[in-house]
């Protein structure tokens, strides 16, 4: 937070607000990242400078200690790290710690979370993939400790801030490209059936499907998880199928890495025989051979979005429930060609 001259509090919110820019580029001239415009950091260093801007760790109430949890149901190595990196990004803009926690199933941290959370009184809290029941959000608000959804797996209610990105959106432009291409035997390969981004990427391949007044045929549609090994054991059933899919569209890029390793075992060049689509864009997406094709989803960014509206809850600066969901963009890339002929 900031504290103006008359000695009221001043929120990163209204210092974006009047610079004209977002609270993630405010996160970004904080933490001396480089990807800004000189001009724009000029323009938020001077108002940062006259609205005496004060780290929130240097003059917090005691009711808090300076941390940011961040609450995960399990790590994955690659995708977790991008989500890490945002919440960081502001804590550290802001002079606070995280707190890194895996607990519970993808819909709800254990039973025991909540105890922790209240000993460790944070500033707030993030929470991925996960629900929190009614008690548990009541004991939170009974605390004033905000909390922030990223990513849920199911549809929040409505009293819950959330932070997610367009899945259907992802889901439409990756099939759309594939037919585009020029195929039509397109498999989908998605994460598991009861996550509401698994369904919403699976309604935008369908929505492209019939768009295109193409068939959807259900022996291609596999449900499974999100990792490596799921979509490998899922591309086998569909490639050692009666006839194969000349593509598939993968719900995450971990799925996709399956899906290539399938393709390996049974000779089928990718693209050459099979076009792949991941969704992700993690970092390792652009070294595979062949390159992925993928959805961008703004990892790093759903981090950082999340962080800083659970600073503007606990600031009180928000005036109702936000759920924010934030835009995919496809990445074209080599394991992606027209069908052969």
């Amino acid at each position: 937070m900031a504290t103006d001259v008359a000695g009221e509090r001043v929120t990163l919110a209204e210092v974006a607000e009047e610079a004209g820019v977002s609270l993630s580029t405010i996160s970004k001239v904080l933490n001396g990242r480089t990807d800004v415009a000189p001009a724009t950091r000029s323009r938020v260093e001077q108002l940062l400078h006259d609205r005496g801007y004060v780290r929130r760790g240097a003059g917090r109430s005691e009711a808090h200690a300076d941390l940011i949890e961040l609450v995960f149901h399990e790590l994955d190595p690659i995708w977790s790290m991008e989500v890490i990196g945002g919440v960081e990004s502001v804590a550290k803009a802001e002079g606070l710690s995280v707190v890194l926690t895996v607990s519970g199933s993808r819909h709800a941290p254990d039973p025991d979370w909540i105890d922790g959370v209240i000993r460790r009184r944070p500033v707030g809290v993030v929470l991925v993939f996960s629900e929190l029941a009614p008690e548990y959000r009541e004991q939170l608000r009974a605390r004033a400790i905000p909390f922030v959804i990223v990513d849920p797996a199911g549809d929040p209610s409505p009293d819950v801030p959330s932070v997610g990105s367009a899945n259907w959106s992802g889901g439409l432009a990756a099939t759309r490209h594939l037919i585009e291409l020029g195929h039509e035997r397109i498999a989908a390969i998605t994460g598991p059936e009861d996550m509401m981004c698994s369904l919403a990427r699976l309604d935008g391949y369908r929505s492209a499907m019939n768009t295109a007044g193409l068939p959807i045929r259900e022996e291609w549609i596999r449900f499974g998880d999100f990792h490596t090994s799921g979509g490998r054991d899922r591309a086998r059933e569909v490639l050692d199928g009666p006839e194969r899919p000349t593509a598939i569209f993968a719900g995450s890029d971990m799925q996709a890495l399956g899906v290539l390793e399938a393709a390996r075992e049974r000779g089928i060049r990718v693209p050459e025989d099979l076009s792949v689509v991941g969704y992700d864009d993690i970092p390792l997406a652009r070294w595979l051979t062949p390159k992925l094709t993928t959805v961008h989803q703004p990892l790093r960014r759903m981090g950082e979005e999340a962080a800083l509206l659970a600073l503007r809850l606990a600031e009180e600066a928000v005036e109702s429930t936000p759920r924010m969901d934030l835009a995919t963009s496809l990445v074209v890339r080599d394991s992606t060609a027209p069908p052969r002929a």
